[in-house]
C-alpha cells in the first residue's frame, strides 16, 4: 500500500535568473508503507532537494507530493503538520541542538505537536531508548555530549515525534566506523520495531546495501533506477558509468562469479557471502 507518491516533481533554483538550475526534474515514483529505501547518487544529483520537498520544507516548482493520497500542498497553511508526519534528519543534525538539556531538545517536537506532559515524557524516554542514549545524559547540556551522542540525541528529537516516514540525510557522515555501525543498527532496529517507512540518503554503498530493501538512484536531477537493493547493485557497470560504485563485498563476489564460481550476483553483506561460499564448498566436498 502506497504511503507516499510523487508525480512529475520538479524544482528549479533561481528560476528566471541567469543562475537558474533544475535540481529535480519530473520525478514520478511511489513508496510503499513500511519500505526501507536507500537514496544514492553523486553530489549534485538532487537527493537533498528531493527529500526536502517530501516533507514540505520547500515547495515544488511543479508536480506534486502525495502523502496518503493527499497533496501535501493542498492546504499551505497546514504544511507544518506534514513535517510532523514526515520527519527529516539533516546531515550533521547535532548542529541543530539548542536547548538547555538533552531532554528538552528531544521534547521540542512532541511539545510543538501539542502533546500533554505525560505523553511528552514517554516519547522522550522511548526515543532515547531507540537510539541507545543513556537516560543519565538527558539532564546534561547537549553541548557536553560526545559527537556520536549528539548525533543520536538529534535523531531522537525527530523520532520522538513518531513520524509515519523518517528521512535521514547522510546520518553517518563524519562518524568513525564503530559509531557508524552502531547508528545504522539502531536505525534498522527502530524501523523493524515500529514498522514505519524509512528513507536513507547516503554516499556509502555499504550502508545502503546492509540495511535497505530498495534503492533509488538519482542522476543529473532525474530518477535513473528504482528497484530492490539486490537488482540495483547487480548492475555494477551501469552504476560505475554514473560515477557510483557497488558495495565492496558485492564487487568481490562478482569477481569470483566472473572467475567461474557459481555464486549469487548482487550479494550485499559479508554474512550472505560467507553463507553462499560455505554452501558452495559443501557441495564441492571441500568443507
Amino acid at each position: 500500500m502506497s504511503i507516499l507518491s510523487v508525480k512529475d516533481l520538479t524544482y528549479v533554483y533561481s528560476q528566471g535568473t541567469p543562475f537558474e538550475h533544475t535540481a529535480v526534474d519530473k520525478l514520478s515514483f511511489e513508496i510503499e508503507r513500511g519500505d526501507f529505501i536507500g537514496i544514492i547518487g553523486h553530489t549534485g544529483s538532487g537527493k537533498s532537494t528531493l527529500v526536502q520537498m517530501l516533507n514540505g520544507l520547500i515547495k515544488p516548482t511543479s508536480g506534486a507530493v502525495y502523502l496518503d493520497n493527499i497533496n501535501i500542498w493542498d492546504k499551505p497553511k497546514e504544511i507544518r503538520k506534514i513535517r510532523f508526519k514526515v520527519g527529516l534528519v539533516f546531515q550533521y543534525p547535532e548542529y541543530q541542538l539548542f536547548e538547555e538539556t538533552v531532554e528538552k531538545d528531544i521534547a521540542f517536537g512532541p511539545t510543538n505537536i501539542g502533546l500533554n506532559e505525560k505523553e511528552i515524557k514517554e516519547r522522550v524516554l522511548q526515543a532515547a531508548k531507540f537510539v541507545d542514549l543513556n537516560p543519565e545524559l538527558l539532564v546534561k547540556s547537549p553541548f557536553d555530549l560526545s559527537g556520536g551522542e549528539k548525533r543520536r540525541a538529534a535523531i531522537a528529537g525527530v523520532i520522538a515525534m513518531d513520524p509515519d516516514i523518517l528521512i535521514l540525510d547522510e546520518p553517518c557522515a563524519g562518524l568513525d566506523p564503530l559509531g557508524r555501525d552502531i547508528l545504522l543498527s539502531q536505525i534498522y532496529s527502530y524501523h523493524k520495531e515500529r514498522g514505519n517507512t524509512v528513507l536513507l540518503v547516503s554516499h556509502s554503498m555499504e550502508d545502503v546495501g546492509t540495511v535497505c530493501d530498495k534503492v533509488m538512484v538519482m542522476n543529473r536531477s532525474r530518477l535513473e533506477m528504482f528497484d530492490t537493493a539486490q537488482r540495483v547493485f547487480s548492475q555494477g557497470e551501469r552504476l560505475q558509468k554514473l560515477g557510483l560504485r557497488i558495495p565492496q563485498i558485492t564487487s568481490v563476489i562478482d569477481e569470483l562469479i566472473d572467475a567461474g564460481f557459481p555464486l549469487k550476483r548482487g550479494t550485499l553483506t559479508v554474512e550472505q557471502a560467507v553463507e553462499d561460499i560455505t554452501e558452495y564448498l559443501k557441495r564441492e566436498g571441500r568443507l
